[in-house]
């Protein structure tokens, strides 16, 4: 990775993130560091499926929200993050798109999906780091994708009055998702490795 010039060992900012060369590589920005997001064409291709699947769940359910990938930016306690699939309500997108913001505040999402790519560092921040970040960070739904073995999904949701998830469910392979909120939502998570 090539630090912006001026900081050449940190910490950064939203400034720095904005300069960084558009080169297909992509970041985060927590506590000032920037870290690269590790990316393959599994972990794209599941991140795609997963995005596709969600909108025609929420198109079948004639729900008021907007399903995208992660070419947009959440803004947490931490930093910038860029999950790899997140939704919310169409009117928080249609604004966000009318203000040419690329930035949605954490408390507009209502579901945010992160496909981990295991044995790398951003493994164990999305298992463990973007949990409390983004229960923070007031999010009502964090699932975490697995693929291997088999795809499996980790759904969490926020409960109580302290902002921290628990489990509201864990599908595998074989099995179907079925949740009611954000929106309708039934799926078998083999589906995130199908080819078209």
């Amino acid at each position: 990775m090539s630090a912006p010039a001026g900081h050449a060992h940190g910490p950064y900012t939203l400034y720095d993130l904005d300069a960084l060369p558009e080169d297909g590589r992509r970041y985060e920005l927590a506590d000032g560091w920037l870290t690269e997001l590790p990316g393959d064409l599994w972990h794209d291709h599941a991140a795609g499926r997963l995005t596709d699947i969600l909108r025609q769940a929420a198109h079948q359910a004639g729900a008021e929200v907007h399903v995208a990938g992660s070419a947009r930016d959440v803004s947490t306690p931490a930093g910038i993050r860029k999950p790899d699939v997140f939704a919310v309500a169409r009117d928080v997108a249609r604004a966000a798109l009318e203000q040419r913001s690329r930035t949605y505040y954490g408390p507009d999402l209502l579901l945010v999906a992160e496909v981990v790519t295991p044995r790398t560092g951003s493994e164990q921040i999305d298992r463990v780091r973007k949990v409390a970040e983004y229960a923070e960070t007031g999010i009502p739904h964090y699932w975490i994708v697995d693929l291997e073995p088999r795809p499996a999904v980790t759904m969490l949701r926020l409960a109580g009055s302290q902002p921290c998830y628990r489990l509201s469910g864990k599908a595998r392979a074989g099995e179907e998702i079925t949740v009611a909120e954000p929106f309708p939502i039934r799926f078998d998570p083999a589906r995130l490795s199908e080819m078209e």
